[in-house]
């Protein structure tokens, strides 16, 4: 698998360890981004800003890449929400810095206006002997809007926490609180395939691809990949999931059939692979 790129430095410590955790998750499962895209219904390149720290991932992404490496979403999403809190923090923050700016410019433009605006009048008003003058304040008011931005990103997080908290605290309720994953993303999964494994004129089958003996190798999809990994874990090689993907994980299970069959340990399931599967 490639070495992830490094994290953004300013990226927020819960952003932070809730991209670490993902990649773990994807790391852990051999997966490359083609396969989150064809798995989740996401894009290899959304997957990219995801993994990467300079985009968000949404909440169902977090779940549909729990669900395929069969981890817990609930902690995945408590950590995404606190981290949701202070990304919009940190995209708030640098336009109310800009205002105090602005303010600055203004100021700055004005005061040379009244020092012309003095030198025209040509000394018309003069100051009373005993009248007062009125001091301009050295700086005018300033909003803190960067203090009350934090203060109330902070209590958004804490509210979130709380609230996924009680939600996890109480099983019942958090089957309701898990969204379902977009009708996109459903309507763009791999098919399921369920093993049946029984003989058929004394030959081993799964009852998926009837009894073909197609050639197939890394990176193919469909039936007969799905076929030969119920195959394989008959055999008790596991390839992983039965999603009628060659990846990885089926690859590996497919060499170590073959050396174990005596034959070459190549990774494609030819005629010999076939008939030493289905022996």
């Amino acid at each position: 698998m490639p070495r992830s790129k490094a994290l953004p430095a300013e990226l927020n410590p819960h952003a932070r360890q809730l991209v670490t955790r993902l990649r773990r998750l994807k790391d852990r499962d051999e997966l490359t981004l083609r396969h989150l895209a064809a798995k989740t219904g996401y894009s290899a390149k959304s997957w990219e800003r995801y993994l990467g720290g300079t985009s968000l991932p949404p909440r169902e992404a977090v779940e549909a890449l729990a669900r395929i490496t069969g981890a817990d979403p609930a902690p995945l999403l408590a950590l995404r929400e606190i981290a949701a809190g202070s990304w919009d923090s940190r995209r708030t923050r640098p336009a109310a810095r800009t205002r105090p700016v602005e303010q600055d410019a203004v100021d700055e433009a004005g005061e040379p206006a009244d020092a012309d605006q003095a030198e025209e009048s040509g000394g018309e008003e003069q100051e009373s002997p005993g009248r007062p003058t009125a001091s301009r304040p050295a700086t005018s008011a300033r909003f803190p809007y960067p203090a009350l931005t934090a203060g109330l990103a902070a209590l958004v997080v804490a509210l979130g926490a709380a609230l996924l908290l009680v939600l996890r605290l109480h099983g019942d309720a958090a089957p309701a609180h898990v969204a379902a994953a977009p009708s996109s993303a459903a309507a763009s999964a791999p098919p399921a395939y369920a093993c049946h494994i029984t003989r058929v004129d004394g030959r081993w089958s799964a009852g998926i691809n009837h009894g073909r003996d197609t050639e197939i190798g890394y990176g193919a999809t469909g039936a007969d990949v799905a076929e030969a990994q119920c195959l394989l874990r008959r055999a008790r090689i596991s390839p992983g999931g039965i999603d009628g993907m060659f990846g990885p994980l089926t690859l590996r299970a497919v060499k170590t059939f073959q050396a174990r069959a005596g034959l070459v340990a190549d990774g494609m399931v030819g005629p010999r692979s076939w008939k030493a599967l289905r022996g």
